[in-house]
């Protein structure tokens, strides 16, 4: 038989109240047990002496027999100096389990697919506002094309005709001169 020192809860609801006992680690929780060796009553204040009380002589007693103390009740005997506290460690306490992962997993996605929808929509963004500049350029330069198109057409017949215009008077000139 396997003995264990542990705490069985007794008191109300919300108005816990544990016993220390002995039992044999089959039993249940709050069912049989062996001995009564002390209580612990969480609703007082910490520093209060009445919060924690063992029975240091039966206590000595089971462990000399083997009973092993549940953390709790271990880390109660080490307060009254019965035992050395145990640190224990355990690497995969923190990690989280597997469920949580695929969670973060999820997460992890969706993040990453807002973020390349964000940049998809910058990238559109800033390929239309490519698009506008360009559309202006082009509205801004066609005006300019066509009226640079007809201001030669416009010049070169005003040039001709003060050609024209230019020639008669230098024939005039030539007639002029041969008079003289």
């Amino acid at each position: 038989m396997a003995l264990a020192i542990r705490m069985a809860r007794g008191g109300s609801k919300k108005r816990p109240y544990y016993r220390i006992v002995v039992a044999d680690s089959r039993a249940p929780r709050d069912g049989r047990f062996i001995e009564k060796i002390g209580t612990h009553n969480p609703m007082l204040a910490k520093d209060d002496a009445d919060r924690i009380k063992i029975d240091v002589e039966r206590a000595k007693y089971w462990l000399g027999e083997g009973a092993q103390p549940s953390d709790r009740v271990g880390g109660f005997l080490a307060a009254a100096g019965l035992m050395e506290k145990k640190v224990k460690n355990n690497p995969n306490k923190g990690k989280p389990g597997k469920k949580a992962l695929q969670r973060i997993e999820e997460q992890k996605e969706k993040a990453e697919a807002k973020v390349a929808a964000a940049e998809e929509a910058k990238a559109a963004e800033a390929a239309a506002a490519e698009e506008a500049k360009a559309a202006a350029e082009a509205a801004a330069a066609a005006p300019a094309e066509e009226t640079a198109a007809e201001a030669p057409a416009a010049e070169e017949a005003p040039a001709e005709d003060a050609a024209a215009e230019e020639a008669p008077a230098e024939d005039a000139a030539a007639e002029g001169d041969k008079a003289e």
